[in-house]
């Protein structure tokens, strides 16, 4: 029984080699169809998209108004159980003055 199992064991590898032999031969041949492919994508979807992309924020930035809008206390918003460990305990970690409100309101600006 041991004598058989090293015999599979044998043509199992042989077949794993040979199988791997044909598949890194089969892929030489077209590596250089798929890198002209890619090259050819990048050019032609990837660097357009971007440019869209680019283009499009570019325009709603221009007719984006810079307004904050009218706070509102809602009592289930901003709770506040302890302060944050860091700066004055107010402010959450990424705060930005522009966008965010804090418990009581807005923060005055000068901009």
């Amino acid at each position: 029984m041991a004598a058989f199992g090293r015999i599979s064991q044998v043509l199992s590898r042989a077949n794993l080699a040979q199988a791997r032999r044909q598949l890194s031969a089969a892929a030489h041949g077209r590596e250089q169809q798929a890198a002209r492919t890619w090259k050819i994508l990048t050019f032609v979807v990837a660097l357009p998209g971007v440019a869209v992309c680019m283009m499009n924020m570019y325009l709603k930035m221009q007719h984006h108004s810079h307004e904050q809008p009218d706070f509102v206390p809602y009592t289930h918003l901003r709770i506040r159980s302890k302060r944050f460990p860091w700066g004055d305990g107010n402010k959450t970690l990424f705060h930005n003055s522009h966008v965010n409100a804090l418990p009581d309101g807005y923060e005055e600006d000068e901009h």
